[in-house]
């Protein structure tokens, strides 16, 4: 078994059932990360007073849009529950759905970790979200990253629309997953959610020691890409890691599953570092204190203050 879960209430507080459909998308995105094929759903529900009308209109947007990505990815929903009336000073929480997937793989040996585990591979991106005209593409981009975890964090603030979402594209992209893992042709797979690019790629470098390095000599060098593009939360996308001879074939795959945008190499995995040009030089020990101790110093903080 293979279990995942996701919730953004930033994106169903923007849009109740768009992101209700990503937190479908995006369990269900994790747990085919793994190999395994995605087969049922739970939920909790989290939202403020449901006697408001503005609530009772996010909880039941946000049901339909459980309901239409369920069907859609085929994960029944098996049971779930709610928390209601979360307020403080009587201000609603943001609406969270919370979605539980669970997923079975018949062979554990060919389950694919989330983490890079050796130096010398090949990192690609597989991107199945839509492309956008290019007359939109500058508007979606503003609006896009103000729904990210970045605006939220780093310019405290929330606006815009989530990622679109092609259900279509999402189930080829969780087929092909299954496919690569079946073939044994991936050595780790980590879903773009939060964060962005920037962020499963620094996720990726965690559990082993091993971090990852662009390179312009590659097809897509990473950075030819402008730099709100690793912090937008794009749908349907996921970083993965392979020995270089294997990377024609998952490209290949993934192109046989229809992958809108694309599958290409970004960079490489190496020993200790993270260099993502021209953005970053760090260690992968920085990166690791900075997602194991940041609560633990921000509560030293405030107790000391």
């Amino acid at each position: 078994l293979a279990m995942a879960l996701a919730g953004n209430g930033r994106w169903t507080y923007l849009n109740p059932k768009l992101g209700a459909m990503h937190a479908v998308a995006e369990a269900a995105r994790k747990v085919a990360c793994t190999g395994a094929t995605p087969v049922a759903a739970t939920n909790c529900l989290n939202f403020g007073n449901p006697e408001k009308p503005e609530i009772m209109a996010q909880l039941s947007e946000a049901i339909d849009g459980i309901a239409e990505a369920c069907m859609a990815l085929g994960t029944p929903v098996t049971g779930g529950n709610v928390s209601l009336y979360n307020e403080t000073r009587g201000e609603g929480i943001f609406p969270t759905p919370v979605i539980g997937i669970v997923g079975i793989i018949d062979d554990v040996t060919k389950a694919v970790p989330n983490s890079f585990q050796q130096a010398g591979d090949d990192v690609l991106l597989l991107i199945f979200a839509k492309h956008v005209s290019e007359d939109e593409g500058a508007f979606n981009a503003v609006a896009e990253l103000g729904s990210s975890e970045f605006a939220k964090t780093c310019m405290a603030s929330v606006w815009g629309v989530p990622p679109s979402l092609s259900l279509k594209d999402e189930s080829n992209l969780q087929k092909c997953l299954v496919e690569l893992s079946d073939q044994r042709l991936l050595h780790s797979a980590c879903d773009v959610s939060d964060g962005g690019i920037f962020v499963a790629l620094a996720k990726s470098s965690l559990g082993m020691g091993i971090g990852y390095e662009s390179s312009d000599e590659d097809a897509r060098p990473a950075s030819s890409f402008s730099a709100d593009a690793y912090w937008r939360e794009e749908s349907s996308t996921v970083v993965v890691s392979c020995a270089p001879q294997d990377t024609e074939r998952v490209i290949a795959i993934a192109e046989k599953w229809e992958a809108d945008r694309g599958a290409y190499k970004i960079g490489g995995t190496v020993h200790a570092s993270f260099k993502l040009s021209p953005f970053f030089d760090l260690t992968v020990d920085d990166l690791t204190a900075a997602y194991s101790n940041t609560i633990k110093s921000q509560l030293a903080s405030e107790v000391l203050a």
